[in-house]
């Protein structure tokens, strides 16, 4: 059975964040709200947790995980970012995008792309996920919370709890999120690339 966090949306509380960062240090798999909808997050160095973010999933290793990172310093220590890169991502970050880049060799292979050698990352609007990854001190690799079989994503953290409570270590009840995903953007090309329209508009990339 998992632990069930009420956390403030705007002014989360430092002992339940504190709480969180030592669940996800110890391998746990945890739901928490973003600025599109919520996501499974777990500690970016823990093969056994990945695995089993990827089991609740249902996904392969062919599904890009995304890195939740605090700022666009972080984002250049996991992906290769040139200046006309970077110009995008300053105009989009922090916000319900996805950018799909060269991964570093900061980013362990496994979790990179095993064709491509991309990683998905993005940079939330979300206080009490920039609250979590303040206090980690590095980034979380995190799903869109959609579970095997389902199209829509769960958007309720009670809903959450009938469903996965015995699956995750932690559920963060901030209050409800978009139904909406984050829109996918690949930098990766010599023109931005549109993978998937979410809440994030693509219009600013020429799309």
């Amino acid at each position: 059975m998992s632990q069930f966090f009420q956390i403030h949306p705007d002014n989360p509380q430092a002992r339940l964040i504190k709480q969180a960062a030592q669940i996800i240090d110890a391998g746990g798999v945890v739901a928490l709200p973003t600025d599109s909808s919520y996501a499974l997050v777990c500690h970016l160095d823990d093969k056994a947790a990945v695995e089993k973010l990827r089991r609740i999933r249902g996904i392969d290793e062919k599904h890009h995980l995304t890195l939740l990172c605090r700022d666009l310093s972080e984002i250049a220590l996991y992906a290769r970012v040139d200046n006309r890169q970077f110009r995008l991502l300053k105009a989009a970050t922090p916000g319900p995008y996805t950018f799909i880049l060269e991964a570093t060799k900061s980013v362990p292979r496994r979790l990179s792309h095993p064709s491509r050698k991309t990683i998905g990352l993005r940079v939330p609007e979300n206080a009490i996920a920039h609250a979590l990854l303040a206090q980690l001190g590095q980034p979380l690799l995190g799903a869109t919370l959609i579970l095997p079989g389902g199209e829509e994503m769960l958007n309720d953290a009670e809903s959450i709890r009938a469903r996965i409570d015995k699956q995750v270590e932690l559920i963060i009840d901030g209050g409800a999120c978009s139904m909406e995903p984050t829109t996918v953007i690949d930098l990766t090309g010599p023109e931005a690339a549109l993978v998937r329209l979410g809440r994030g508009d693509p219009a600013m990339f020429g799309l």
